[in-house]
């Protein structure tokens, strides 16, 4: 009698843990998302030089309103492991309002900051735009975070979007060669180009009268 073998199920992933993402080396740049582990991709020199370019323009606004004639109002930082509502993610760029968290937000020994942001930016690369702009947006918005903004390295331009109920709202889009005063940071104007690989350093311009 011929015997039927039946075929094995595929073994099913067990879902990570917040735990499981919190052991992960650092230098892995792990991100828990809807139950899996995934890594952001080491940083092109497109990418490094846009991110660090941004942060640098919006120091300004890292330090107490008005401190040294500068807008201030801001905690700034970069490369930050947020839990938000489960997951664990890390924004290229992160930033909270010192109105509403009166000092900086600290991660626990072995844990992860919990305290939302006010605005993210992310800097699309190719193996991770796809999470940047659907899952990490979906778990930024369920969390309340109150601006994201992607800045896209291969078309060269800069996308903000504002928080509302319903998800986010687009606020504008600039290129090189469009200065902008782009929420939540409308006090200094921002040169588009500088940011994807023109020569120069980002310049503010005066602060809003």
């Amino acid at each position: 009698m011929a015997t039927t073998v039946r075929a094995a199920r595929p073994t099913q992933p067990e879902r990570a843990t917040l735990a499981d993402w919190l052991a992960e080396p650092d230098d892995r740049g792990a991100e828990l998302i809807r139950g899996r582990l995934v890594y952001k991709a080491v940083p092109s020199p497109e990418h490094g030089r846009a991110q660090r370019k941004l942060g640098a323009l919006l120091d300004a606004f890292d330090g107490r309103p008005g401190e040294g004639g500068r807008p201030g109002g801001w905690w700034l930082s970069t490369e930050v492991d947020l839990e938000l509502a489960g997951e664990g993610v890390r924004p290229d760029l992160a930033g909270w309002r010192r109105d509403r968290v009166p000092t900086l937000p600290k991660a626990p020994p072995g844990g992860a900051v919990t305290e939302r942001p006010d605005w993210v930016a992310e800097v699309l690369s190719s193996s991770t735009a796809a999470r940047d702009l659907g899952d990490k947006r979906s778990i930024y918005h369920a969390a309340g975070v109150g601006h994201d903004w992607v800045l896209d390295p291969a078309n060269r331009l800069l996308i903000v979007y504002r928080w509302a109920r319903e998800g986010y709202l687009f606020a504008l889009s600039a290129g090189a060669g469009e200065p902008v005063r782009a929420e939540p940071f409308e006090a200094l104007e921002l040169r588009v180009e500088l940011l994807f690989g023109d020569d120069g350093e980002p310049e503010a311009a005066a602060p809003r009268p």
